[in-house]
């Protein structure tokens, strides 16, 4: 539960951080979506799942980054 905790918590490790659990939630989410759509039987395309997690996540570091020196303990 601390690994959990020290990933969603800035700095300071005691505020948790919406930027941080919303980054978490969005990428758990393509991955069972793209899980749910092999399920049912549609192609999978490892173009596009690459290049959207690819954004996501460098979207997600670069929001985290632009607001690192606000984040309290910092």
């Amino acid at each position: 539960m601390t690994i959990l905790k020290t990933l969603f918590t800035g700095k300071d490790n005691t505020s948790y951080d919406l930027g941080r659990v919303l980054w978490a939630f969005l990428t758990v989410a393509l991955v069972v979506q793209e899980a749910v759509a092999v399920y049912r039987g549609q192609p999978f395309d490892p173009i596009t799942f690459s290049t959207a997690s690819a954004a996501m996540l460098a979207g997600g570091a670069g929001a985290l980054s632009l607001k690192a020196k606000t984040e309290p303990g910092s």
